[in-house]
């Protein structure tokens, strides 16, 4: 095997895995439903058919109106791969033109454009960002006295047991009133004044 097969291989590796990391960043199927729909929509009123001597001409009245469709609808699949903050308008706006080329274009360049249309719209509007896969957690973390820890779950240990994870001492008694605090004792000139608190 020689360096340059690796070389390559390795290239070509790393160019999948970036148009991978590319693909899951945005509403990738959503916007290539789109693109694919523009193309029937603008393509079949321009089209002629010819079965032997015999042309068939799909063309209707508003020829423009589906190529502006169609151009619309291959915009609306390019922003949706390359400015995916605004796929929610996107998508939106794919399926109204959807809509509006079953009665210009043909039924939608007949039906398959319109279908494209109407599931890129709907994909782009349900897409949501993901968020990144946490971290699983290594080994248990080790207490002090080198037993691995239970787990922090709140719970004082049970006397007698080794195990059990250690709470730390309290200062005093926890079960203590606390000292009830004198009206106007304590207070700073800088912080009261007068009974009122001074702001500034």
């Amino acid at each position: 095997m020689s360096a340059e097969s690796t070389g390559l291989r390795a290239r070509i590796r790393y160019g999948r895995l970036t148009f991978r990391h590319w693909r899951w960043g945005r509403p990738f199927w959503a916007g290539l439903l789109t693109i694919v729909a523009g193309v029937p929509i603008a393509y079949f009123p321009y089209a002629n058919l010819s079965i032997g001597q015999l042309t068939v001409r799909m063309a209707t009245t508003a020829g423009s109106g589906s190529l502006i469709i169609g151009v619309l609808l291959f915009v609306l699949g390019l922003t949706m791969w390359f400015q995916s903050a605004v796929r929610i308008f996107a998508g939106v706006a794919a399926i109204l033109l959807s809509l509006v080329s079953l009665v210009i274009s043909n039924f939608g360049g007949f039906l398959v454009g319109f279908l494209c249309a109407l599931l890129g719209g709907a994909l782009a509007v349900s897409w949501a960002a993901g968020t990144p896969a946490t971290d699983e957690p290594g080994e248990k973390a080790e207490r002090p006295d080198g037993l691995p820890d239970a787990g922090g779950d709140g719970f004082e240990p049970v006397p007698g047991l080794t195990d059990a994870p250690a709470v730390p001492a309290q200062a005093g008694d926890p079960f203590a009133r606390p000292e009830p605090v004198p009206t106007g004792a304590g207070g700073d000139d800088d912080t009261i004044e007068k009974g009122r608190h001074r702001a500034g």
